[in-house]
């Protein structure tokens, strides 16, 4: 039969985790025991509380029917209390706030409320490849816009000034910024703003990592005037330890959401109830003592032998970085990352990532993730030292 996939489908690659854990999954059916350092998702479980409030509702037999996709009431003021007591934003958690299932739906939901074929977006090089995938899937044109080490991984506003914007619609960024660990300032986020306004762009800032080895969390809905042009979403899966849950949000004004729902509303149900409520207690009880010990200490102590590892084989890095990966630049003796991660995958058995899957700015870098409990983060240092260097 003469069947062709639609020309999407040509347009993308399979997600490189995806194909690269394939590989490892055969390498360790022979018996190569590979440590991953790869991909970003939390080894540590909620809080208790958290956990026992899904099964109390789990118990219930009355809990188990489809629910609201808009969620409920109790996660959304759940969500709108943590955006006041983190970041001392106050939102209307009936209009200003929309669970969903995490940024990856997010960023669909999005690119289809705001831009029609043709429009043009601005994603970051390096960025998070799920903006380049969406947006070639949905027929909107990429312009890339350059972060560079010597900028502290900001935007370059006099570079975005300089382009073509007459048919832009959206500009992603991402502060905290993955995978370059370049933290939120306020002087960027009050820069996005003003360029939005004066473009009248929708600029949306995926804050994820805001948490992660970060003592002064930042949000850019605390610049004023920032919800009238600007969406933000936030996530459970780093800084709750929740990835496999599958809960985040948007945050912007009431029209802004009304018009994602409405493609949401299209496509999904709403989550289960026991995740939705163990979600609200998750945010409602986890203390500042609990984000403090899972999300500062416990990575810091990992970074430590993470950074051992960058300067074994050879990478600069920046410490000061934030979030739970380590982002270095390789020697200059190798042509490109991948040259040294797959050396070190095959020789040392440990997986870490390129930084070509970031985009073009990354090709001279390597990222490795924090998400390993120590003893295996310290055993993939010992494997690398006795690498022949």
């Amino acid at each position: 039969m003469n069947i062709q996939p639609a020309k999407r489908v040509n347009e993308i690659q399979e997600y490189y985790f995806s194909r690269k854990l394939k590989e490892v999954a055969g390498m360790n059916a022979r018996g190569e025991n590979i440590i991953s350092l790869a991909i970003g998702s939390p080894d540590m479980p909620p809080s208790q509380q958290t956990i026992d409030k899904l099964c109390e509702t789990a118990r219930d037999p009355n809990a188990h029917g489809y629910q609201p996709t808009a969620g409920l009431p109790e996660l959304h003021n759940a969500m709108a209390g943590f955006y006041k007591r983190i970041y001392g934003v106050k939102v209307d958690p009936a209009t200003e706030i929309q669970p969903i299932i995490g940024s990856k739906e997010g960023i669909m939901y999005v690119t289809l409320a705001f831009c029609n074929p043709g429009d043009e977006v601005l994603i970051p090089d390096p960025g998070y490849p799920t903006y380049t995938a969406v947006s070639k899937i949905f027929g909107t044109k990429i312009v890339n816009y350059d972060l560079c080490e010597d900028r502290k991984w900001q935007p370059d506003f006099d570079q975005l000034e300089k382009m073509d914007l007459s048919r832009v619609k959206v500009m992603w960024a991402n502060y905290p910024n993955m995978p370059t660990g370049g933290n939120a300032y306020i002087e960027t986020f009050e820069k996005l703003v003003d360029f939005a306004r004066r473009h009248h762009i929708v600029v949306v800032n995926d804050n994820p990592y805001s948490l992660i080895l970060n003592e002064h969390p930042m949000s850019i809905m605390q610049v004023p005037g920032a919800k009238d042009c600007c969406i933000e979403f936030n996530s459970m899966s780093k800084s709750h330890n929740m990835p496999g849950w599958r809960v985040a949000m948007m945050l912007s004004n009431k029209q802004f959401i009304s018009w994602m729902f409405k493609i949401q509303s299209n496509i999904e149900n709403g989550t289960f109830r026991g995740i939705q409520l163990a979600a609200a207690e998750a945010y409602n009880t986890n203390t500042q003592e609990w984000h403090y010990i899972n999300n500062i200490e416990n990575y810091k102590r990992r970074r430590v032998t993470a950074e051992k590892i960058m300067e074994i084989l050879g990478c600069t890095f920046d410490s000061r970085q934030v979030g739970m990966f380590l982002w270095g630049r390789i020697p200059d003796k190798y042509k490109d990352a991948e040259d040294l991660t797959e050396r070190v995958l095959h020789e040392a058995k440990v997986f870490i990532t390129p930084g070509f899957i970031f985009g073009s700015n990354g090709k001279r870098y390597v990222r490795i993730s924090l998400c390993a409990k120590n003893d295996k983060i310290e055993e993939a240092l010992e494997r690398i030292k006795k690498m022949e260097w």
